[in-house]
């Protein structure tokens, strides 16, 4: 059983309804949101998460919030579009998919009249959580081959449905081998500051009737030591033309023990994901987050709380995405974004 939508519409199709990552395990609350500030409260706080999700949720928020605002007209919407993408992008700057999005529906405003332009938007929207849908079965089918019988798995992180519109990226193959009757052990790195592999990851394998291990992030490097693990399959927030990936802090630490043990290192990504237009990881902004999230320090220790890391490509086996397995450099494959 996948859990309940990450992100998509409310039933009347007049809000984007996100389920709130902030609360979960304990509760399952599910919000509606017009306003174009909740949209970016909730990106920016990560009630909703997950750089396919932020991406649904952006085309999904902008639409909203632009129709809701202009009261369906056309021009005024058409006004209003700059500075609401603006704000929008600068929600959380690293992945690439939340520009991505906003850019789409710029690109599609720039061909449509007024008279159009607000349902245009929302249709837009909507085909992008299709595709988003259709991304992460695809994901599943391609990875399937990476999940033999018994696998053991480790994992950073949250990108399964928690993260996607459907049933996500990085855990897509697992969803997959487990409805094909095999079976497969998660270990889920705990993933601090804000544990989004025992909150969330756990939660839901869990849910899905998959085995699922939590673990400390510091713990991760001994398991693979002991042969505890046969692959490691991560998801991307980036990926650069020469390869490089940026994802949630602590995954370099895992590539780097992954390498230096001989086990396989995946990244599994949409094709959307993938920024030619970024050269190296050198290139990709981190996000840094509050002190807040670490819990409490000493009176005047200072913190460095970045959100993401960058793993070199020299680290990662294959990267699988909607497309099937992938190879860098990227940017004679990638399409512009």
């Amino acid at each position: 059983m996948l859990p309940l939508p990450a992100v998509g519409w409310s039933p009347d199709t007049r809000a984007l309804r996100i389920l709130d990552q902030r609360l979960l395990p304990a509760q399952e609350v599910v919000r509606d949101l017009t306003a174009l500030a909740d949209t970016i409260d909730a990106i920016r706080t990560l009630a909703v998460r997950g750089a396919p999700a932020i991406g649904v949720a952006a085309a999904i928020g902008l639409a909203v919030a632009l129709e809701t605002e202009s009261g369906g007209n056309g021009a005024h919407a058409r006004a209003l579009l700059p500075e609401f993408s603006a704000r929008l992008i600068a929600a959380r700057p690293t992945a690439v998919n939340l520009a991505w999005a906003v850019q789409r529906l710029l690109r599609l405003a720039a061909e449509t009249p007024d008279d159009q332009l607000v349902e245009s938007l929302r249709v837009e929207a909507e085909v992008i959580r299709q595709e988003d849908l259709a991304m992460c079965a695809a994901i599943g089918r391609h990875g399937l081959t990476l999940i033999p019988d018994g696998a053991r798995v480790l994992t950073h992180c949250n990108a399964g449905a928690l993260a996607t519109a459907g049933m996500g990226t990085a855990l897509a193959p697992l969803y997959a081998a487990h409805a094909a009757g095999r079976l497969v052990t998660v270990y889920a790195d705990e993933t601090r500051p804000l544990r989004q592999g025992a909150r969330l990851t756990a939660w839901e394998l869990s849910r899905a009737g998959i085995n699922v291990t939590v673990l400390p992030d510091g713990a991760a490097a001994s398991l693979i030591a002991q042969r505890q693990v046969d692959l490691v399959i991560v998801g991307a927030d980036r990926i650069t033309a020469n390869g490089d990936v940026a994802n949630k802090v602590g995954t370099y630490g895992v590539a780097l023990a992954a390498k230096a043990h001989g086990v396989p290192f995946y990244v599994a990504a949409p094709w959307s994901t993938i920024d030619a237009a970024t050269p190296t990881g050198r290139d990709i902004v981190i996000e840094y987050r509050d002190a807040e999230e670490l819990g409490e320090l000493p009176p005047g220790v200072p913190a460095w709380n970045p959100a993401f890391d960058v793993t070199p490509r020299s680290f990662v086996t294959a990267y699988l995405t909607d497309r099937g397995m992938v190879s860098p450099p990227f940017a004679l494959l990638s399409p512009t974004v």
